[in-house]
Protein backbone atom coordinates (compact mmCIF):
# COMPACT_ATOMS: atom_id res chain seq x y z
CA UNK A 1 0.00 0.00 0.00
CA UNK A 2 3.01 2.34 0.46
CA UNK A 3 3.28 2.51 -3.34
CA UNK A 4 -0.33 3.66 -3.61
CA UNK A 5 0.26 6.39 -1.04
CA UNK A 6 3.25 7.57 -3.06
CA UNK A 7 1.07 7.62 -6.17
CA UNK A 8 -1.34 10.08 -4.51
CA UNK A 9 1.30 12.35 -2.96
CA UNK A 10 4.24 12.38 -5.40
CA UNK A 11 4.97 15.61 -7.28
CA UNK A 12 6.66 14.04 -10.31
CA UNK A 13 5.28 10.95 -11.99
CA UNK A 14 6.34 9.12 -15.10
CA UNK A 15 3.88 8.58 -17.94
CA UNK A 16 2.67 5.21 -16.70
CA UNK A 17 2.14 6.44 -13.12
CA UNK A 18 0.35 9.54 -14.39
CA UNK A 19 -2.12 7.44 -16.34
CA UNK A 20 -2.90 5.34 -13.26
CA UNK A 21 -3.28 8.46 -11.13
CA UNK A 22 -5.82 9.88 -13.59
CA UNK A 23 -7.67 6.59 -13.52
CA UNK A 24 -7.89 6.52 -9.71
CA UNK A 25 -9.15 10.12 -9.63
CA UNK A 26 -12.48 8.89 -10.97
CA UNK A 27 -13.22 7.19 -7.62
CA UNK A 28 -13.75 8.62 -4.12
CA UNK A 29 -11.65 6.66 -1.62
CA UNK A 30 -8.84 7.17 0.86
CA UNK A 31 -5.67 5.10 1.09
CA UNK A 32 -4.35 4.41 4.61
CA UNK A 33 -1.35 2.23 5.34
CA UNK A 34 -1.68 -0.32 8.13
CA UNK A 35 1.31 -2.41 9.23
CA UNK A 36 0.95 -6.16 9.16
CA UNK A 37 1.32 -6.44 12.95
CA UNK A 38 -1.88 -4.39 13.43
CA UNK A 39 -3.82 -6.15 10.69
CA UNK A 40 -5.38 -8.77 12.97
CA UNK A 41 -8.47 -9.40 10.88
CA UNK A 42 -7.28 -9.98 7.31
CA UNK A 43 -9.90 -9.91 4.63
CA UNK A 44 -10.27 -12.38 1.80
CA UNK A 45 -8.88 -9.99 -0.81
CA UNK A 46 -5.51 -9.78 0.93
CA UNK A 47 -4.96 -13.52 1.11
CA UNK A 48 -4.07 -15.88 -1.74
CA UNK A 49 -6.72 -18.42 -2.49
CA UNK A 50 -5.60 -22.03 -2.33
CA UNK A 51 -7.84 -24.31 -4.29
CA UNK A 52 -8.42 -27.75 -2.90
CA UNK A 53 -7.97 -30.95 -4.78
CA UNK A 54 -10.74 -31.31 -7.32
CA UNK A 55 -11.41 -34.58 -9.04
CA UNK A 56 -10.84 -34.17 -12.77
CA UNK A 57 -13.56 -35.49 -15.01
CA UNK A 58 -13.40 -35.61 -18.79
CA UNK A 59 -16.55 -34.58 -20.59
CA UNK A 60 -17.50 -35.73 -24.06
CA UNK A 61 -18.23 -33.06 -26.62
CA UNK A 62 -19.13 -35.49 -29.43
CA UNK A 63 -22.42 -37.35 -29.61
CA UNK A 64 -22.32 -41.09 -29.15
CA UNK A 65 -23.03 -41.68 -32.84
CA UNK A 66 -19.76 -39.94 -33.78
CA UNK A 67 -17.59 -41.38 -31.02
CA UNK A 68 -15.08 -44.14 -31.79
CA UNK A 69 -14.63 -43.06 -35.42
CA UNK A 70 -16.36 -44.96 -38.16
CA UNK A 71 -17.58 -47.80 -35.95
CA UNK A 72 -20.93 -46.22 -35.07
CA UNK A 73 -21.52 -43.72 -37.90
CA UNK A 74 -25.16 -43.19 -38.71
CA UNK A 75 -24.73 -44.46 -42.28
CA UNK A 76 -23.55 -47.82 -40.92
CA UNK A 77 -26.59 -48.06 -38.69
CA UNK A 78 -28.85 -47.39 -41.68
CA UNK A 79 -27.18 -50.10 -43.74
CA UNK A 80 -27.17 -52.53 -40.84
CA UNK A 81 -30.90 -51.93 -40.23
CA UNK A 82 -31.87 -53.21 -43.69
CA UNK A 83 -29.68 -56.32 -43.60
CA UNK A 84 -32.51 -58.60 -42.32
CA UNK A 85 -34.75 -57.39 -45.16
CA UNK A 86 -32.37 -58.08 -48.05
CA UNK A 87 -30.31 -60.97 -49.25
CA UNK A 88 -26.64 -60.38 -49.94
CA UNK A 89 -25.45 -61.75 -53.30
CA UNK A 90 -22.98 -64.58 -53.56
CA UNK A 91 -19.40 -63.47 -53.17
CA UNK A 92 -20.12 -60.83 -50.54
CA UNK A 93 -17.41 -61.03 -47.87
CA UNK A 94 -18.85 -61.92 -44.50
CA UNK A 95 -16.91 -59.17 -42.71
CA UNK A 96 -18.56 -56.41 -44.79
CA UNK A 97 -22.04 -54.97 -44.98
CA UNK A 98 -23.81 -55.36 -48.31
CA UNK A 99 -25.23 -52.01 -49.46
CA UNK A 100 -28.52 -52.23 -51.39
CA UNK A 101 -29.00 -50.05 -54.43
CA UNK A 102 -31.25 -47.47 -52.77
CA UNK A 103 -28.60 -46.72 -50.10
CA UNK A 104 -25.54 -46.59 -52.34
CA UNK A 105 -25.86 -42.89 -53.13
CA UNK A 106 -25.86 -42.10 -49.39
CA UNK A 107 -22.81 -44.29 -48.83
CA UNK A 108 -21.00 -42.63 -51.74
CA UNK A 109 -21.92 -39.19 -50.41
CA UNK A 110 -20.63 -40.14 -46.97
CA UNK A 111 -17.39 -41.68 -48.27
CA UNK A 112 -16.51 -38.80 -50.58
CA UNK A 113 -18.25 -35.54 -49.64
CA UNK A 114 -18.59 -35.72 -45.86
CA UNK A 115 -16.35 -33.88 -43.41
CA UNK A 116 -14.70 -37.19 -42.63
CA UNK A 117 -13.58 -37.63 -46.26
CA UNK A 118 -13.08 -34.09 -47.65
CA UNK A 119 -13.39 -35.09 -51.33
CA UNK A 120 -10.53 -37.57 -51.87
CA UNK A 121 -9.75 -39.29 -55.15
CA UNK A 122 -11.11 -42.59 -56.42
CA UNK A 123 -8.66 -44.87 -54.61
CA UNK A 124 -8.88 -43.11 -51.26
CA UNK A 125 -12.68 -43.01 -51.46
CA UNK A 126 -12.59 -46.73 -52.25
CA UNK A 127 -10.33 -47.36 -49.25
CA UNK A 128 -12.67 -45.48 -46.89
CA UNK A 129 -15.90 -47.07 -48.07
CA UNK A 130 -14.27 -50.49 -48.38
CA UNK A 131 -13.50 -50.60 -44.67
CA UNK A 132 -17.10 -51.58 -43.84
CA UNK A 133 -19.21 -51.74 -47.02
CA UNK A 134 -19.34 -53.80 -50.19
CA UNK A 135 -21.43 -54.22 -53.33
CA UNK A 136 -20.50 -55.74 -56.71
CA UNK A 137 -20.11 -52.53 -58.75
CA UNK A 138 -18.59 -50.45 -55.96
CA UNK A 139 -15.42 -49.39 -57.80
CA UNK A 140 -17.29 -48.39 -60.97
CA UNK A 141 -19.86 -46.43 -58.97
CA UNK A 142 -17.11 -44.63 -57.06
CA UNK A 143 -15.38 -43.66 -60.32
CA UNK A 144 -18.60 -42.21 -61.74
CA UNK A 145 -19.44 -40.39 -58.50
CA UNK A 146 -15.99 -38.78 -58.17
CA UNK A 147 -15.92 -37.83 -61.86
CA UNK A 148 -19.33 -36.14 -61.53
CA UNK A 149 -18.52 -34.30 -58.28
CA UNK A 150 -19.00 -30.60 -58.99
CA UNK A 151 -16.97 -29.51 -55.97
CA UNK A 152 -13.95 -31.54 -57.08
CA UNK A 153 -14.18 -30.22 -60.64
CA UNK A 154 -14.31 -26.64 -59.38
CA UNK A 155 -11.53 -26.80 -56.78
CA UNK A 156 -9.06 -29.56 -57.61
CA UNK A 157 -6.05 -29.14 -59.85
CA UNK A 158 -6.41 -31.12 -63.08
CA UNK A 159 -4.36 -34.32 -63.05
CA UNK A 160 -4.71 -35.04 -66.76
CA UNK A 161 -1.93 -34.31 -69.20
CA UNK A 162 -2.08 -30.82 -70.78
CA UNK A 163 -4.16 -30.84 -73.93
CA UNK A 164 -2.66 -29.85 -77.23
CA UNK A 165 0.60 -31.03 -78.74
CA UNK A 166 3.66 -28.80 -78.88
CA UNK A 167 3.73 -26.39 -81.83
CA UNK A 168 7.21 -24.80 -82.01
CA UNK A 169 7.84 -21.65 -84.00
CA UNK A 170 8.91 -22.17 -87.63
CA UNK A 171 12.62 -22.55 -88.33
CA UNK A 172 14.13 -19.57 -90.23
CA UNK A 173 16.28 -20.10 -93.34
CA UNK A 174 18.98 -17.48 -92.68
CA UNK A 175 20.46 -15.51 -89.79
CA UNK A 176 18.73 -12.44 -88.35
CA UNK A 177 15.52 -12.83 -90.35
CA UNK A 178 13.44 -13.84 -87.30
CA UNK A 179 14.08 -12.07 -83.99
CA UNK A 180 12.84 -12.51 -80.43
CA UNK A 181 13.01 -9.62 -77.95
CA UNK A 182 12.45 -9.38 -74.21
CA UNK A 183 13.48 -7.32 -71.18
CA UNK A 184 15.46 -8.14 -68.04
CA UNK A 185 14.47 -5.69 -65.30
CA UNK A 186 15.05 -5.18 -61.60
CA UNK A 187 18.86 -5.21 -61.78
CA UNK A 188 20.94 -3.11 -59.33
CA UNK A 189 21.61 0.41 -60.67
CA UNK A 190 24.87 0.40 -62.62
CA UNK A 191 26.06 3.57 -64.36
CA UNK A 192 22.43 4.66 -64.68
CA UNK A 193 21.18 1.34 -66.09
CA UNK A 194 18.68 -0.95 -64.35
CA UNK A 195 17.73 -3.40 -67.10
CA UNK A 196 18.73 -5.09 -70.35
CA UNK A 197 16.97 -5.41 -73.70
CA UNK A 198 17.80 -8.89 -75.04
CA UNK A 199 17.53 -9.50 -78.78
CA UNK A 200 18.16 -13.02 -80.07
CA UNK A 201 18.32 -14.37 -83.61
CA UNK A 202 16.13 -17.47 -83.72
CA UNK A 203 18.27 -19.05 -86.48
CA UNK A 204 21.83 -18.76 -85.16
CA UNK A 205 20.92 -18.03 -81.49
CA UNK A 206 23.18 -14.96 -81.66
CA UNK A 207 22.22 -12.25 -79.19
CA UNK A 208 22.69 -8.59 -78.41
CA UNK A 209 22.46 -7.33 -74.83
CA UNK A 210 21.49 -3.64 -74.75
CA UNK A 211 21.58 -1.84 -71.35
CA UNK A 212 18.57 0.36 -70.60
CA UNK A 213 17.86 2.83 -67.74
CA UNK A 214 14.31 1.51 -67.40
CA UNK A 215 11.50 0.00 -69.40
CA UNK A 216 11.38 2.01 -72.63
CA UNK A 217 8.27 2.99 -74.54
CA UNK A 218 7.38 1.44 -77.89
CA UNK A 219 9.17 4.29 -79.65
CA UNK A 220 12.22 3.86 -77.43
CA UNK A 221 12.30 0.11 -78.11
CA UNK A 222 12.13 0.73 -81.85
CA UNK A 223 15.01 3.21 -81.66
CA UNK A 224 17.14 0.73 -79.69
CA UNK A 225 16.57 -1.95 -82.32
CA UNK A 226 17.52 0.48 -85.10
CA UNK A 227 20.69 1.61 -83.32
CA UNK A 228 21.96 -1.78 -82.16
CA UNK A 229 20.45 -4.47 -84.41
CA UNK A 230 19.04 -3.30 -87.74
CA UNK A 231 22.10 -1.24 -88.67
CA UNK A 232 24.26 -4.36 -88.27
CA UNK A 233 22.08 -7.16 -89.61
CA UNK A 234 19.40 -5.58 -91.77
CA UNK A 235 15.63 -5.58 -91.41
CA UNK A 236 13.95 -8.72 -90.07
CA UNK A 237 10.95 -10.65 -91.37
CA UNK A 238 9.36 -11.43 -87.98
CA UNK A 239 9.74 -10.10 -84.43
CA UNK A 240 8.44 -12.18 -81.51
CA UNK A 241 7.78 -10.45 -78.18
CA UNK A 242 5.60 -10.82 -75.12
CA UNK A 243 2.37 -8.92 -74.52
CA UNK A 244 3.99 -5.97 -72.79
CA UNK A 245 2.70 -2.42 -73.29
CA UNK A 246 5.45 -1.76 -75.85
CA UNK A 247 4.42 -4.69 -78.07
CA UNK A 248 0.66 -4.20 -78.05
CA UNK A 249 0.76 -0.48 -78.81
CA UNK A 250 -0.39 0.99 -82.12
CA UNK A 251 3.05 2.53 -82.64
CA UNK A 252 4.75 -0.89 -82.51
CA UNK A 253 2.31 -2.46 -84.96
CA UNK A 254 2.71 0.44 -87.38
CA UNK A 255 6.50 0.35 -86.97
CA UNK A 256 6.65 -3.34 -87.87
CA UNK A 257 4.28 -2.81 -90.80
CA UNK A 258 6.51 -0.10 -92.27
CA UNK A 259 9.52 -2.41 -91.88
CA UNK A 260 7.68 -5.17 -93.70
CA UNK A 261 7.99 -7.39 -90.62
CA UNK A 262 5.37 -9.39 -88.75
CA UNK A 263 4.80 -8.45 -85.10
CA UNK A 264 4.18 -11.81 -83.39
CA UNK A 265 2.97 -11.84 -79.79
CA UNK A 266 3.41 -14.73 -77.39
CA UNK A 267 0.35 -16.36 -75.87
CA UNK A 268 -0.98 -14.82 -72.68
CA UNK A 269 0.29 -16.46 -69.46
CA UNK A 270 2.37 -18.85 -71.60
CA UNK A 271 6.03 -17.73 -71.59
CA UNK A 272 7.03 -20.88 -73.49
CA UNK A 273 5.79 -19.16 -76.66
CA UNK A 274 8.83 -16.89 -76.42
CA UNK A 275 11.00 -19.50 -74.76
CA UNK A 276 14.12 -18.48 -76.68
CA UNK A 277 14.45 -15.17 -74.86
CA UNK A 278 13.22 -16.64 -71.57
CA UNK A 279 16.11 -19.12 -71.66
CA UNK A 280 18.52 -16.40 -72.77
CA UNK A 281 17.44 -14.11 -69.92
CA UNK A 282 18.15 -16.84 -67.38
CA UNK A 283 21.57 -17.49 -68.92
CA UNK A 284 22.36 -13.76 -68.95
CA UNK A 285 21.43 -13.37 -65.28
CA UNK A 286 23.60 -16.38 -64.45
CA UNK A 287 26.61 -14.89 -66.26
CA UNK A 288 26.18 -11.48 -64.64
CA UNK A 289 25.87 -13.03 -61.17
CA UNK A 290 29.12 -14.92 -61.74
CA UNK A 291 31.00 -11.92 -63.15
CA UNK A 292 29.72 -9.25 -60.75
CA UNK A 293 29.02 -11.30 -57.62
CA UNK A 294 31.35 -9.19 -55.44
CA UNK A 295 30.29 -5.81 -56.86
CA UNK A 296 26.73 -6.14 -58.22
CA UNK A 297 26.58 -2.47 -59.22
CA UNK A 298 29.24 -3.04 -61.92
CA UNK A 299 27.25 -5.54 -63.99
CA UNK A 300 26.88 -3.14 -66.94
CA UNK A 301 30.66 -3.14 -67.49
CA UNK A 302 30.55 -6.92 -67.99
CA UNK A 303 27.61 -6.90 -70.40
CA UNK A 304 29.77 -6.82 -73.55
CA UNK A 305 31.85 -9.74 -72.30
CA UNK A 306 28.70 -11.72 -71.54
CA UNK A 307 27.46 -11.08 -75.09
CA UNK A 308 30.80 -12.13 -76.58
CA UNK A 309 30.89 -15.31 -74.48
CA UNK A 310 27.36 -16.26 -75.50
CA UNK A 311 28.04 -15.73 -79.20
CA UNK A 312 31.37 -17.62 -79.05
CA UNK A 313 30.17 -20.82 -77.38
CA UNK A 314 28.35 -23.62 -79.24
CA UNK A 315 24.61 -23.95 -78.65
CA UNK A 316 23.04 -27.40 -78.21
CA UNK A 317 20.39 -26.94 -80.91
CA UNK A 318 22.88 -26.43 -83.77
CA UNK A 319 26.18 -27.65 -82.42
CA UNK A 320 27.75 -24.44 -83.74
CA UNK A 321 28.49 -21.13 -82.09
CA UNK A 322 26.32 -18.16 -83.10
CA UNK A 323 29.42 -16.55 -84.63
CA UNK A 324 30.01 -19.64 -86.78
CA UNK A 325 26.36 -19.84 -87.87
CA UNK A 326 26.29 -16.17 -88.89
CA UNK A 327 29.78 -15.66 -90.35
CA UNK A 328 30.61 -19.11 -91.65
CA UNK A 329 33.70 -19.40 -89.42
CA UNK A 330 34.62 -19.31 -85.75
CA UNK A 331 36.56 -16.16 -84.71
CA UNK A 332 39.66 -17.25 -82.77
CA UNK A 333 40.14 -16.24 -79.18
CA UNK A 334 43.95 -16.00 -79.46
CA UNK A 335 46.11 -14.74 -82.35
CA UNK A 336 48.11 -17.99 -82.24
CA UNK A 337 44.98 -19.88 -83.26
CA UNK A 338 44.42 -17.69 -86.30
CA UNK A 339 44.34 -19.81 -89.46
CA UNK A 340 44.64 -18.30 -92.89
CA UNK A 341 41.34 -18.42 -94.73
CA UNK A 342 41.78 -18.10 -98.44
CA UNK A 343 38.62 -17.29 -100.35
CA UNK A 344 39.52 -16.83 -104.03
CA UNK A 345 36.09 -15.64 -105.05
CA UNK A 346 32.84 -14.28 -103.69
CA UNK A 347 31.04 -17.40 -104.93
CA UNK A 348 33.16 -19.64 -102.72
CA UNK A 349 32.51 -17.38 -99.74
CA UNK A 350 28.75 -17.51 -100.34
CA UNK A 351 28.92 -21.26 -100.89
CA UNK A 352 30.65 -21.69 -97.54
CA UNK A 353 28.05 -19.52 -95.78
CA UNK A 354 25.15 -21.39 -97.37
CA UNK A 355 26.71 -24.72 -96.42
CA UNK A 356 27.01 -23.55 -92.82
CA UNK A 357 23.40 -22.36 -92.82
CA UNK A 358 22.21 -25.72 -94.20
CA UNK A 359 24.06 -27.52 -91.43
CA UNK A 360 22.60 -25.18 -88.81
CA UNK A 361 19.05 -25.46 -90.17
CA UNK A 362 19.25 -29.25 -90.35
CA UNK A 363 20.39 -29.31 -86.73
CA UNK A 364 17.55 -26.97 -85.74
CA UNK A 365 14.97 -29.15 -87.47
CA UNK A 366 16.37 -32.24 -85.76
CA UNK A 367 16.38 -30.45 -82.40
CA UNK A 368 12.79 -29.27 -82.86
CA UNK A 369 11.62 -32.79 -83.73
CA UNK A 370 13.34 -34.15 -80.63
CA UNK A 371 11.79 -31.40 -78.48
CA UNK A 372 8.31 -32.15 -79.86
CA UNK A 373 8.74 -35.87 -79.25
CA UNK A 374 9.76 -35.45 -75.62
CA UNK A 375 7.20 -32.72 -74.86
CA UNK A 376 4.27 -34.59 -76.42
CA UNK A 377 4.89 -37.59 -74.18
CA UNK A 378 3.29 -35.57 -71.37
CA UNK A 379 0.54 -34.05 -73.49
CA UNK A 380 -2.73 -35.24 -74.99
CA UNK A 381 -4.50 -34.33 -78.18
CA UNK A 382 -6.43 -31.07 -78.06
CA UNK A 383 -10.22 -31.48 -77.95
CA UNK A 384 -12.19 -30.69 -81.07
CA UNK A 385 -14.13 -27.49 -80.36
CA UNK A 386 -16.74 -25.76 -82.48
CA UNK A 387 -17.46 -22.05 -82.67
CA UNK A 388 -19.94 -21.15 -79.94
CA UNK A 389 -19.45 -24.37 -78.02
CA UNK A 390 -19.38 -23.93 -74.25
CA UNK A 391 -16.22 -25.30 -72.66
CA UNK A 392 -16.65 -27.08 -69.33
Amino acid sequence: MRALEYLRSARRLNARQARWSMFFNRFHFSITYRPGSKNGKPDALSRQHEAGEVEERTSRILPTACFVGAVTWGIEEAVRAVQPLIKAPEGCPSAYLFVPEFLRSRVLQWGHSSLLACHPGVHRTRALIGQRFWWPSMLQDIRRFVAACETCARNKNPSQAPTGFLLPLPIPRRPWSHLAVDFVTGLPPSRGYTGVLTVVDRFSKAAHFIPIPGLPSAKGTAQLLIDHVFRLHGLPVDIVSDRGPQSVSRFWREFCRLLGATASLSSGFHPQSNGQTEWLNQDLERMLRCLASHTPTTWSSYLSWAEYAHNSLPVPSTGLSPFHSCLGYQPPLFPSLETEVTVPSVHQFLHRCHRTWRIARTSLLRSRARMERYANRRRSRAPSLRVGQRKA
